[in-house]
């Protein structure tokens, strides 16, 4: 029987291409969409679940009382440590790292990586796969290294490298041959190796630091380690609490331990709950958008099958006289509802692979393949077929089969009008969410348009940065100030300044600054930034007041300050801040303030702009950037001079540059990822809703052919018939539209408060968004009205 029921349903399909196609297309449209999501969804939720004994691993964050004294995601370096120490009970292993980025050599090869030092206990802890190697000794020697795979095949062209060495530069320009002793299995995404979206490739025991000169992972001043605990079975973040407060008070500063709290996270949570949950967000944000397109396609399934089946009422009556029970025309057209859903299945999972591929470009990284997956995973495409065909399926089996014999043998289709209203109401429901999807597609690519457009307090046009190889000496900084000024000789470059900071919302140095007229009490919390005396004219920056840097003199106790500095420590007007002492909490020189610039915005439009301190690089000896202003003309001709140059000055290092548009959309990346998003939702829910209008309106013509035909007969014109059904949808869309301007504007209004700094939303977006969904709309319902109404009069009134 069951045979029979697919075979018929197959014959039936074959029979009517057309229904069958926009079946299949919308459903391939929405099954493609969920599929590519799901496997998003999976494999972010997957992050951090590889790890061994991923259950008690946990990452020590920062949870400070002024935010501006640190990041979240690193902490002290001696508690974990401590912790294993004296805890044994409650912390099973720990491990901490201090990233770098450095120029790694090998023969030609001259490339900046990013490069952990930590502790020797990586590879026991988190359990990585070593394809090369004893996982027990790989870090016992000092200048030993573990590469990844990745990185092996980059630099030898092969895995089997060890024994093999590579040439890493330190902060001092001298270089050290580093044996390779390990060779680690291509990393998958976690927070160990891969934080805050950078990746570390190259694996160091901290044995080797001092080469590097950073800081001791004992020092109880320097909040700049991520630390992992190994947490014992059983053992839970709460038991860690009071430890950890008893570490603190043992050995960190009034100052640390007063304005600090460790909180332990567990791995397999932080990913998703980072950045104040923004991953979190964006899955519960995709798996909406997913169930919503997948029930938009159910729902243009649901009215085309109705829509269609004016083909099949003579059949049916036929077979209704012959005996057959609705039982069986009800199984019936569920064959043919999951062949159809079973074909669109099968073909979206072939797509797979080539979708993928855009897919990644919405959210701005891999997909992993179909072959990664669980080998269970294989019953998902049935299971969605089945599920889908049944769900789809149920509502047009019923109503078709429950037709009335003498009806279907005149081939005539009787729709209550309650049934009308309920399929209109739905269409309505497709319109209100393209309508709410476009209008915010237009409105988020607004907000970015801001960001890259809005006054920043310096000129990013013409500005390209560059990574400097650092020595970071007082002999260091005079060859790099020598340099710069032989790069300012250069015909294409108007200025160059040598920096540690530049406009990229990186920034780790705070300083806790008061008045030296008032108490301690008042410190304020700004941001360090170490400049030379170029960067203002370099970055267009104004001086309201004072004056720069002193040219050739490394200026010790002297400071710029900018005007949100100026309010938050009190002074009346940038004038009046001029030689103002202010002092450092940690330190007992006073600082002058020698000048007043105005703000800039050093991070995203997130956050509001903090008070700024910009210190001597000459006189802080740290540096990281060169950036170049240049003048408006052949950009790639002026790159190949400075580069030349570079290579003339700097043989040993890379040039690697970066223009500031491409440095300001990293800060937007998640931003630009929507937009992307925002507009591929929308033209997938724009085709659906087109399908859609075009199976409602063949129900409704197909319904209504002889009043076209009778019409006809009285004069109406084709511009009178085609109005008659264009006003009949017009009343939906306007419902549509009354719904989606509110909620799309509700929507836009709960996003934007994400931002200090944003647009006043316009009425552009919503006359554009609905010309859009509604004009097009429209013109599908006229041209198939007209040409209904074109059918020979004799043809629409013999119908029955």
């Amino acid at each position: 029987m069951l045979k029979n029921y697919l075979k018929i349903a197959w014959r039936s399909l074959r029979k009517r291409p057309l229904y069958a196609c926009i079946n299949i297309l919308g459903l391939f449209a929405g099954i493609a969409f969920v599929l590519l999501i799901g496997a998003y969804v999976w494999q972010e939720y997957h992050v951090n679940r590889s790890l061994k004994n991923a259950d008690n691993q946990y990452i020590l964050t920062s949870k400070w009382t002024d935010q501006n004294m640190g990041p979240d995601f690193v902490s002290l370096g001696p508690p974990a440590a401590i912790l294993k120490e004296t805890y044994p009970h409650l912390v099973a292993n720990y491990y901490r790292w201090d990233g770098i980025r450095s120029v790694v050599v090998k023969e030609n090869t001259k490339l900046r990586e990013g490069i952990q030092i930590g502790d020797p206990s990586l590879l026991d802890q988190f359990g990585f796969e070593l394809l090369q190697g004893d996982a027990s000794t790989v870090f016992n020697e000092p200048f030993s290294l573990v590469i990844t795979e990745e990185k092996a095949i980059k630099y030898f062209g092969k895995v089997q490298v060890v024994g093999e060495t590579v040439a890493i530069e330190n902060f001092s320009g001298a270089l050290q041959d580093f044996k390779i002793t390990g060779v680690l299995a291509d990393l998958n995404e976690n927070s160990i190796s891969y934080i805050n979206d950078a990746y570390n490739g190259f694996f160091i025991a901290k044995n080797s630091s001092q080469f590097f000169d950073r800081a001791d992972f004992d020092n109880w001043e320097l909040p700049i380690f991520l630390s992992y605990v190994e947490l014992q079975p059983s053992v839970t973040p709460k038991d860690l609490e009071q430890p950890l407060r008893n570490i603190l008070n043992d050995h960190a500063s009034e100052g640390t331990r007063n304005n600090l709290t460790i909180v332990p996270v567990k791995l397999t949570d932080y990913y998703l709950n980072k950045n104040s949950g923004l991953v979190k967000r964006m899955l519960y944000t995709l798996g909406f958008i997913g169930l919503f397109i997948i029930g938009m396609a159910i729902i243009n399934f649901i009215n085309i099958a109705v829509s269609f089946s004016s083909d099949r009422m003579r059949e049916i009556g036929i077979r209704k006289v012959l005996g057959g029970k609705k039982k069986q025309l009800v199984f019936q057209f569920l064959a043919e509802s999951i062949i159809l859903v079973s074909i669109a299945t099968f073909l979206a999972v072939g797509a797979y692979p080539f979708l993928g591929g855009l897919f990644e470009q919405v959210i701005g990284k891999e997909i992993i393949p179909l072959s990664a997956f669980p080998g269970y995973f294989i019953a998902i495409p049935f299971f969605i077929a089945l599920t889908i065909g049944l769900v789809a399926g149920v509502y047009p089996a019923f109503i078709l089969s429950a037709l009335q014999p003498i009806q279907s043998l005149k081939g005539k289709l009787q729709i209550s009008s309650k049934t009308i209203f309920v399929r209109k109401l739905l269409v309505g429901f497709q319109f209100t969410l393209a309508l709410v999807v476009l209008i915010a597609a237009f409105l988020i690519t607004k907000q970015i348009d801001f960001f890259f457009e809005k006054d920043l307090g310096y000129q990013k046009e013409y500005l390209v940065s560059a990574a400097t190889p650092r020595d970071w000496t007082e002999d260091g900084v005079k060859k790099m100030i020598t340099i710069r000024n032989e790069f300012e000789t250069l015909p294409e470059v108007s200025n160059a300044s040598l920096s540690y900071e530049i406009p990229n919302g990186n920034n780790g140095f705070q300083l806790q600054l008061y008045r030296s007229d008032a108490s301690s009490e008042s410190k304020v919390v700004s941001q360090g930034m170490m400049i030379d005396e170029n960067y203002l004219d370099t970055y267009q920056i104004p001086l309201l007041a004072g004056a720069v840097f002193e040219k050739g003199v490394p200026n010790a106790d002297a400071v710029l300050i900018n005007e949100q500095a100026v309010k938050s420590l009190g002074f009346e007007s940038p004038e009046m801040a001029i030689g103002k002492q202010l002092k450092n909490v940690n330190q007992e020189e006073p600082l002058t303030v020698v000048g007043v610039i105005g703000n800039i915005h050093f991070e995203s439009l997130h956050t509001p702009i903090k008070p700024q301190v910009y210190v001597d690089v000459k006189a802080a000896l740290y540096y990281r950037y060169f950036t170049f202003k240049l003048r408006p003309g052949n950009m790639q001709g002026q790159l190949a001079m400075i580069k030349s140059k570079w290579q003339e000055l700097m043989p040993n290092a890379p040039f690697k540059f970066d223009f500031f548009d491409e440095t300001l959309a990293t800060l937007y990346t998640n931003e630009l990822q929507l937009r992307k998003a925002s507009y591929s939702a929308s033209v997938l829910a724009f085709i659906i809703v087109l399908l859609g209008v075009f199976g409602l309106v063949s129900l409704s013509i197909q319904k209504r052919i002889k009043e076209i035909g009778v019409r006809k007969v009285l004069g109406a014109s084709k511009r009178n018939i085609s109005q008659l059904f264009v006003k009949e949808f017009a009343v939906v869309m306007v419902f549509a539209i009354v719904f989606a301007i509110p909620l799309s504007y509700y929507i836009i209004t709960l996003w934007l408060q994400n931002y200090v700094y944003k647009i006043t939303i316009g009425f552009s977006a919503f006359f554009w968004g609905i010309l859009i969904v509604a004009g097009t709309s429209l013109m599908l319902i006229f041209i198939q009205t007209l040409k209904a109404s074109n059918n020979k009069v004799i043809d629409n009134l013999k119908t029955e």
